[in-house]
C-alpha cells in the first residue's frame, strides 16, 4: 500500500510491531508512526502498513488512556 494514502495524524496499523499509531509522514523510505496519545516515532514499512479497524482504534486509545491515568498517579 502506498503511504500517500494516509493522511498525517490518521490511524493506521503496523503488523510488524502489532501496534496502532497515527501517520506522521515519510522518512526515506519509511512511514513514521507515533503511538495514540503521543510517544515516540518508529519506523514502519510502508507497504505493510493499512488503516486502522475501529476495535484497534478504541483498544489504542484506552491504552492511551491508561498510560496518562498511571502517569497522574
Amino acid at each position: 500500500m502506498e503511504t500517500t494514502a494516509f493522511e498525517p495524524g490518521m490511524p493506521v496499523y503496523d503488523p510488524a510491531t502489532k501496534k496502532v499509531g497515527e501517520y506522521q509522514g515519510k522518512a526515506g523510505p519509511y512511514a513514521m508512526l507515533r503511538p495514540m496519545g503521543g510517544g515516540r516515532e518508529w519506523e514502519a514499512d510502508p507497504a505493510l502498513i493499512r488503516p486502522a479497524t475501529q476495535e484497534e482504534r478504541i483498544g489504542a486509545g484506552v491504552r492511551a488512556a491508561n498510560r496518562r491515568t498511571k502517569r497522574r498517579v
